[in-house]
């Protein structure tokens, strides 16, 4: 990716944590895995917003299915009626992941059976048009960090969102512990 001509980082793969001054309810202590990011936009979904709910829940069409238990959660604000079939697995030796994105109901079943893998499904999905992504980095709306499995087992909701941006370092650990309504301070 290009910008005014100069080489821009593709941010595929990374975390976008919401900036705590972030009110944009649609992504307020968020956290977005972006799943592409090149010169068109980019898009990702929105790892700490769990409905509740699982896809035997969702669609009858899954109740019977190996997947009726896989989590759904709220993946961004564009087309919400979309389901997404998402997928990951830690990669010891690379000391990383694999992701897998927008994957069919055939290729989320196998991966069930595999070691590690976390399935997820998503309703919706967060993007950026050409150009928009890269002007919210520059008015500093979102902190970049690298993904590790680590940091995507255990925590739900905000709980995640403080737990990444908390660990990058102090002054983010004050900032991310602030209460949601600071009225009561």
């Amino acid at each position: 990716m290009r910008e005014r001509g100069k080489a821009t980082l593709n941010l595929a793969g990374s975390l976008l944590l919401a900036h705590p001054a972030m009110h944009d309810p649609n992504f307020r202590r968020s956290v977005v895995l972006l799943s592409s990011h090149g010169d068109d936009g980019a898009m990702g979904v929105v790892l700490n917003r769990p409905l509740g709910k699982q896809l035997g829940d969702l669609n009858p069409q899954f109740a019977a299915s190996p997947l009726a238990g896989v989590p759904v959660y709220q993946g961004g604000p564009v087309q919400t009626g979309q389901l997404i079939l998402a997928a990951w697995q830690p990669q010891p030796l690379e000391s990383g992941f694999r992701f897998f994105f927008g994957i069919d109901v055939d290729k989320a079943e196998t991966l069930q059976g595999r070691e590690g893998v976390r399935l997820r499904a998503f309703l919706g999905y967060s993007g950026w048009s050409k150009g928009q992504l890269e002007n919210e980095l520059r008015h500093n709306t979102w902190v970049i960090t690298p993904v590790s499995t680590e940091l995507l087992e255990g925590n739900e909701g905000q709980g995640l969102w403080r737990a990444i941006l908390g660990g990058l370092s102090p002054e983010w650990k004050l900032m991310a512990g602030e209460p949601e309504d600071l009225s009561g301070n």
